[in-house]
């Protein structure tokens, strides 16, 4: 998450507020899982990786980026190996505005979106796209079709079609053309997602629950994850209609307990487990970027049938005899009516927790 300074970083914040007020955090169906921590993978001792916003797990280890770093060196698209060493980092030839997550292309094409829009200011969003074994990644727009958006989470869908989630309202939105170097694509809103509610612990309360931060596609494409500050939420495709499975399909629930900043999500190479990765730059001194795994329930391998996983000791969320859905409806409409002074104070602590940072715009 990219910060601004000044009135429109606050603004930016309070539209957020609003749209969570509006019902962003539905209750759904969904399986609950115990809230444990991830099993630790890897740390990133690199200085350069502090602020991670994305993360893709790949056959050789991992790709990751900074959002937008104030700081040249961090600007980078950073190849690490499997015990999170950089090998590698390619410069992007301008400098991006708030690049906010990753993906990588059946083909290998490495996707940045660089999307953050803290205040709503930006007229057009955009993607890096960096074809294997170049050195030089390439920028393509695109423009909402109804005003700026913050966004922090991006998919590719498996025909190369990127969808942009929105961070406060889960909207979709996807371009209504082929992207092109030097042109500015329109963007074209495809739906939203009805996130489950939560009780899971994390830094920013239930703002922080609502909020989408990152996005990952399994590698076989028949699974998708959008995650907040507090869980994933995982999703069955079918026929490789991603839209569908996030607009119509009932989530699986991983919590992610109490990430100092988690934005970051991705699937592990065999499609077992869900991977993550925090900010730091807030931490104590001397504290470092941590991949961790969360196993996934009934995880598929790569190339066997298609199928919705059983639960495999998971409890599916109670229902009360009113049809609605027990302890976790009971605890998101009670935080909902503790009114928006509660919900203002999260934001401002949101927002004070990110002020470490001014970037310029393109």
């Amino acid at each position: 998450m990219r910060a601004d300074g000044g009135v429109g970083k606050w603004r930016g914040a309070l539209v957020g507020v609003l749209l969570l007020l509006a019902g962003v955090a539905l209750p759904v169906e969904a399986q609950a899982r115990s809230a444990a921590a991830g099993e630790r993978a890897c740390e990133v001792r690199d200085p350069r990786l502090t602020e991670l916003s994305g993360m893709v797990a790949t056959d050789d280890g991992f790709v990751m980026i900074n959002d937008g770093a104030d700081d040249e060196a961090r600007r980078r698209i950073f190849f690490l190996d499997r015990t999170c060493a950089v090998v590698r980092a390619v410069p992007y030839p301008t400098r991006p505005l708030d690049t906010e997550d990753l993906a990588v292309g059946a083909d290998g094409t490495v996707w940045v979106a660089d999307v953050g829009d803290n205040d709503r200011s930006r007229e057009t969003i955009a993607v890096w796209k960096l074809a294997p074994g170049a050195d030089r990644p390439v920028l393509h727009r695109m423009r909402y079709p109804d005003g700026p958006h913050d966004a922090e989470a991006m998919l590719v869908t498996g025909d190369g079609r990127p969808v942009v989630v929105t961070k406060f309202s889960a909207n979709l939105y996807a371009p209504t053309a082929a992207l092109r170097p030097g042109a500015t694509v329109p963007l074209a809103k495809v739906g939203q997602v009805k996130l489950p509610a939560s009780t899971t612990s994390n830094p920013y309360g239930l703002l922080g629950r609502s909020a989408v931060t990152g996005a990952a596609t399994a590698r076989d494409g028949r699974r998708v994850v959008l995650r907040t500050y507090a869980d994933a939420f995982e999703f069955d495709v079918a026929d490789g209609d991603v839209i569908a499975a996030l607009t119509g399909g009932t989530p699986r629930a991983t919590p992610l307990p109490d990430e100092p900043q988690g934005e970051s999500v991705s699937y592990s190479s065999d499609g077992r487990s869900l991977l993550t990765v925090s900010e730091t730059a807030d931490q104590p001194a001397g504290t470092r970027p941590t991949v961790l795994r969360y196993p996934l329930t009934a995880a598929a391998p790569f190339g066997s049938p298609a199928r919705t996983p059983e639960p495999t000791g998971p409890t599916p969320i109670a229902r009360s005899a009113d049809g609605t859905d027990g302890d976790i409806t009971v605890v998101s409409r009670a935080a909902m009516a503790a009114g928006a002074l509660g919900v203002l104070l999260i934001a401002v602590a949101l927002v004070a927790r990110a002020r470490r940072r001014t970037t310029s715009g393109k």
